[in-house]
């Protein structure tokens, strides 16, 4: 039996609006639901709103083509008329496939077709996937995987009082100020993930992104837990206030927050910082 190559066409343009349809939906949902809060800086929410506009803009033309071109290949199909079952030759044209028959054998085993077809139906369930699982990634593991951002040390042209810095302020100002004395006894008000160190107490920490997850680096301050409880969990997110303090070490004396009170907070909703 051979395929209606019109057929074929139709079903693999109904999967590539599909597959364009659910990508669209998965960037506008995410625009919509804090999603891209996770993965991306704010400044480029708006390039993926658009872009998922687009999408769905091309599935909705990809879908009216699949069946607008079937409509209009059966309504302009013209009438087949069979020869008269007479005479003793009247069975020799069948004998020969006419071209239209070639033209869907053809058509039913090219494997760019069927390919096409299975890659926009793959990518149609990964979307579907997507929607139904939003991300949750863990931003201690991907901080561990990542090098430090050491940042320059460069004079800032505006500094915030001790108790409204944020903890990115305070690594930032650390770095522009060489003598940490002048910091000490200084009010934090801080808040991040915590973030296991190798040899070392765990540190508060926050993600640095220029434009997404993908280029992300962790920036941590050194916290002087309470001694006698259990060590904080990795990836839990805290606030904290108390005050600077010195503390030696092998290469001098640096600085260290020592907490008055440290409470657990959730996660917050742009936990990203530029």
């Amino acid at each position: 039996m051979v395929r209606n190559p019109a057929h074929d066409a139709r079903n693999a343009a109904i999967l590539r609006a599909l597959a364009l349809g659910l990508w669209a939906l998965v960037l506008l949902r995410s625009c919509v639901d804090g999603r891209l809060d996770l993965l991306l800086r704010r400044s480029f929410h708006p390039l993926v709103a658009l872009s998922g506009v687009v999408l769905l803009l091309l599935a909705l033309l990809q879908a009216r083509w699949a069946f607008g071109s079937a409509a209009e290949a059966t309504a302009g199909r013209p009438p087949q008329t069979r020869p008269p079952k007479t005479g003793p030759l009247a069975a020799a044209p069948r004998a020969t496939a006419s071209q239209d028959e070639v033209s869907a054998r053809s058509r039913r085993l090219n494997p760019a077709e069927r390919r096409d077809g299975w890659t926009a139906l793959a990518t149609a369930r990964l979307a579907a996937l997507l929607l139904a699982l939003p991300p949750n990634p863990s931003f201690a593991d991907l901080a561990a995987q990542r090098p430090r951002d050491e940042g320059s040390a460069g004079e800032l042209s505006f500094v915030l009082p001790p108790a409204q810095r944020s903890l990115t302020d305070w690594v930032r100002l650390l770095r522009s100020q060489p003598d940490p004395a002048l910091f000490d006894g200084d009010p934090v008000r801080i808040s991040g993930f915590v973030l296991p160190t190798p040899n070392q107490p765990p540190q508060l920490a926050r993600l640095l992104v220029r434009c997404c997850l993908a280029d992300a680096t962790p920036v941590g301050l050194p916290v002087r837990w309470p001694a006698g409880g259990p060590p904080p969990e990795a990836d839990q997110w805290l606030a904290i206030e108390g005050r600077m303090a010195l503390e030696p070490g092998p290469s001098g004396a640096s600085l260290v927050v020592v907490p008055s009170t440290v409470r657990s907070i959730a996660r917050p909703r742009y936990p990203l910082e530029p």
